[in-house]
């Protein structure tokens, strides 16, 4: 995610690093190449400017501590303007009504409709709500399976009427129906088009009209960069909406729109979602995406993630064995799911200071852990819970098994020993300061 404007950005603050002081020749050099990184990452030239403009005049006159480089400075500016321009602070969320009615909006094949699940899914899971989903997509049938399907998937209702041609009119008796079912939040999925046309936002307008939403999302692909912030504008013209989705910033996403939304259209990007998996949806924080965009991580993000996934009873067993020294190949295996769970692995990484950028041009799939759980999948309960018992013949056996060869079964045996003894180490240290247990 934004690996090209990351890497143009750190090459424009080596024009001040190493100096003594700022000064305004340097300054004029590095604040050429940030506006350069910011075009290149499709950020519209007047507010590349602008932006550059305000870094220059903070920079000047900057009194450079002992303790704090010229360079190091820099990059301070830099992030508080990078958080300014993206609204900020994060934005209020409304799921407040009887039901509260949040309506969805943008073109088609932005990922309208695996949001619309996303959201049911966060609301539900995160906020404990009891949400309704509403099929309005009424030209595109594989929109209302689609939606189906995913609601399903989550375990949240999915209000339907295929037969019906009247998307206004399915709005309608949704928020009827939400109210029989005592749904606190109904989110209406609404057609899309391959380009912005009057018909469309007709529809949209009527629908908004009738059934009066306290929140009007618009989901814009992140990938698109200035012709989303375009596209935005024109739905905001007409619509007015409330707030912006940014989504598939897995993809080789440039970071114009995440740049440029706030200023053109004056509304704050509220959720950003990657990949297909419906717990990767996160809450727009400027600040923790402007330490992203300039390689410092987001350690906060990161940790936010592994408590979603944390079971304190779960972890306080798993002290216990750690101090015992019995742990095993099923709780390997369970942290491996946990760790799954949390979204997509190159993602997380990226999210620790300093390992981005050295894991950047690794291919790290998903699909990672695939060889690992197939060999311990392959093994018995008696041998997941007591490694020692693996021989050469249960070798032979685990390994057939799972599809693999002997070296690759060996070589994690090996792996999964050695990650045994530093917790040996562990054993050593006082409770408090291993932290498996104590939150």
């Amino acid at each position: 995610m934004f690996q090209n404007l990351t890497e143009r950005l750190e090459s424009a603050f080596k024009q001040i690093k190493g100096e003594g002081r700022i000064t305004e020749l340097n300054i004029a050099a590095t604040v050429k190449d940030i506006r350069r990184a910011l075009v290149d990452a499709d950020v519209n030239y007047k507010i590349a400017k602008e932006f550059t403009d305000k870094v220059k005049d903070a920079a000047m006159g900057q009194k450079v501590l002992t303790a704090v480089s010229p360079g190091q400075l820099m990059v301070k500016i830099v992030k508080d303007e990078l958080v300014d321009l993206m609204g900020g602070t994060e934005s209020a969320f409304n799921a407040k009504g009887n039901p509260a009615v949040i309506l969805i909006a943008g073109l088609q094949g932005s990922g309208k409709t695996t949001f619309s699940a996303k959201l049911a899914n966060y609301l539900k899971t995160r906020k404990g709500l009891s949400p309704m989903l509403v099929a309005a997509d009424i030209y595109r049938p594989a929109a209302i399976d689609q939606l189906k399907v995913l609601g399903e998937q989550i375990g949240v209702e999915v209000y339907s009427e295929p037969d019906n041609k009247n998307a206004v009119a399915i709005a309608e008796q949704a928020v009827k129906e939400a109210r029989s079912r005592n749904k606190n939040v109904l989110i209406i999925d609404t057609a899309g088009r391959l380009a912005v046309d009057e018909a469309m936002m007709t529809e949209v307008a009527k629908i908004r009209s009738a059934v009066n939403p306290q929140e009007i999302l618009f989901v814009v692909d992140s990938m698109t960069g200035q012709d989303a912030v375009n596209t935005a504008k024109a739905f905001n013209d007409r619509l007015d909406f409330s707030g912006v989705v940014l989504t598939k910033l897995d993809g080789d996403t440039r970071g114009g729109a995440a740049l440029s939304i706030k200023y053109t259209v004056n509304k704050p990007i509220k959720f950003v979602s990657s990949g297909e998996k419906m717990d990767t949806l996160d809450v727009f924080y400027p600040e923790r995406m402007a330490q992203r965009i300039l390689g410092m991580g987001d350690i906060t993000t990161l940790v936010e993630k592994a408590q979603a996934q944390f079971d304190e009873d779960q972890a306080r067993k798993l002290e216990k064995k750690i101090r015992k020294n019995q742990f095993d190949f099923e709780d390997f295996k369970q942290q491996l799911e946990q760790i799954k769970k949390m979204g997509n692995i190159k993602d997380l990484l990226g999210m620790i200071p300093g390992v981005g950028k050295a894991v950047k041009d690794i291919d790290i799939s998903d699909d990672s852990f695939k060889g690992i759980e197939a060999l311990i999948n392959s093994m018995t309960p008696q041998e997941r819970a007591n490694p020692d018992l693996i021989d050469p013949k249960r070798k032979q056996r685990i390994a057939k098994g799972a599809g693999k060869d002997l070296n690759e079964l060996n070589a994690f045996l090996k792996q999964f020993e050695q990650m045994k003894q530093m917790m040996k180490v562990m054993n050593k240290m006082p409770m408090g300061r291993m932290g498996l247990g104590r939150r």
